[in-house]
């Protein structure tokens, strides 16, 4: 199986989408069947070549990224522009059986050329930006994206949600698109359990953009409450992004500047560590899809405190993992953190349970279904959509022992009507 996958974002470039490419990507390397070509982007002006492992090749086009966490609409658009006849040229050499975007935009537009041109099949696994409405920012831009996205999303043979939060938005944004299910995963080994205190401030992390939709200045507005009603707690901002300077600023306008650090980015080899310093995860999201950084919080034994939407309040089994809240409630957000520092052998008891169900959540489970996926979309019969749980040598065991008895079968177009049951291993 030749595969031909799409992102315009990979380490260290880019954030949560990436770091899910480069996890799976890991555990693919081990699948002997499957050969993988990812056009991804270069930071510098060099068209560069990198063999990421026996049967995996990273081509990066030269977009000549200014930021690694953000990239400029001129900096998609020249990722399109230059991945699309890259990635053409391969093709013609050695075709690929279909194509893995993990975006609309940019990457699956590219994917949706690629089908006009050389009749090449696509998936497309949805980012959250890429739904109209997700991203406040950029309420200008959808009008002018929301047709691309739909014309992406329709002649795709599938279309991948994390949750299903995420698969929800998308039919309300187009009800003829029924997606299947593959969540974000997690690895258990690269975090340790935080060791709660008995006693001092709360100590609270936040990790995520710091941009308006991640809704970070409504926990600076919970910890000015806090401290006026004689809590004493902290908070560590991990992230960079827009609002950076904003929050800088409310922080010293609220009187809580000495209680909140900025830590801006950390490398990915460190931030177990900065998980394992705190006492409780918040995310006060306005939306999410499978919020890495809150599967990042629950390995590492941490209780959850986040806004009820999308794929993160799917995470939390309430009061026993974690606490939930709407989105701006400050009030509410304000009363679990007092609750939790008043009581901490909750804490103990929640972060306990947040690290067994993020054991649930290997990435081998996830990549697993991935290949389920994979296998629809050469129209192999995967006897249905299992959970998650089985292993990659299960798998592809059970793969084995149907090719051998059934053959590779050719066929039309998989059906786009059932979806994965794998919400409930959640």
């Amino acid at each position: 199986m030749r595969i031909l996958m799409l992102n315009n974002e990979f380490p260290p470039l880019g954030g949560g989408t990436g770091s899910v490419n480069q996890a799976l990507l890991q555990r693919l390397a081990h699948v002997a069947d499957l050969e993988i070509d990812l056009f991804t982007a270069a930071l510098g002006r060099t068209p560069e070549r990198e063999q990421f492992s026996e049967r995996i090749r990273l081509y990066k086009v030269p977009v000549d990224n200014h930021d690694i966490h953000h990239s400029s609409n001129r900096e998609l658009l020249t990722y399109a522009a230059l991945a699309l006849p890259a990635a053409l040229a391969r093709h013609r050499v050695l075709p690929y059986d279909f194509c893995f975007a993990w975006s609309a935009v940019p990457a699956g537009s590219v994917a949706l050329a690629l089908r006009r041109l050389c009749g090449l099949p696509y998936l497309v696994r949805v980012s959250g930006p890429d739904i109209p409405g997700f991203e406040e920012r950029y309420a200008r831009l959808y009008p002018i994206l929301t047709p691309i996205i739909r014309s992406v999303w329709r002649n795709a043979t599938l279309v991948v949600a994390k949750c299903d939060g995420e698969a929800a938005m998308i039919r309300r944004v187009d009800p003829s698109i029924a997606p299947v299910l593959a969540p974000n995963g997690v690895d258990v080994r690269a975090f340790r359990m935080a060791a709660p205190r008995n006693n001092g401030p709360l100590r609270i992390i936040c990790v995520a953009r710091l941009i308006e939709r991640k809704g970070q200045r409504h926990l600076l507005a919970a910890l000015r409450r806090l401290r006026d009603a004689g809590v004493t707690a902290t908070v560590e901002f991990v992230g960079t992004g827009d609002a950076a300077q904003a929050y800088r600023a409310e922080a010293d306008r609220l009187g809580i500047a000495d209680q909140v650090t900025f830590a801006g980015y950390v490398p990915r080899e460190r931030i177990a560590d900065h998980y394992a310093a705190a006492d409780v995860f918040v995310l006060p999201s306005y939306n999410e899809g499978m919020s890495v950084a809150t599967l990042e919080a629950m390995a590492a034994g941490l209780p959850l405190v986040v806004t009820r939407t999308g794929g993160t309040a799917e995470l939390v089994q309430e009061g026993e993992n974690g606490l939930t809240f709407a989105w701006g409630d400050v009030e509410t957000l304000a009363q679990h953190l007092a609750y939790l520092a008043a009581n901490r052998e909750v804490v103990r008891q929640m972060g306990a349970a947040s690290r067994r169900r993020a054991e649930r959540m290997s990435w081998d489970a996830v990549a697993a279904r991935y290949l389920e996926i994979f296998d629809r979309m050469l129209n192999r019969d995967v006897h249905g959509t299992a959970c998650v749980v089985e292993s990659l040598q299960d798998h592809k065991a059970r793969r084995d022992e149907h090719d051998h008895n059934c053959g590779d079968r050719a066929g039309g177009r998989p059906d786009q009507t059932a979806t994965g049951g794998v919400s409930a291993g959640l």
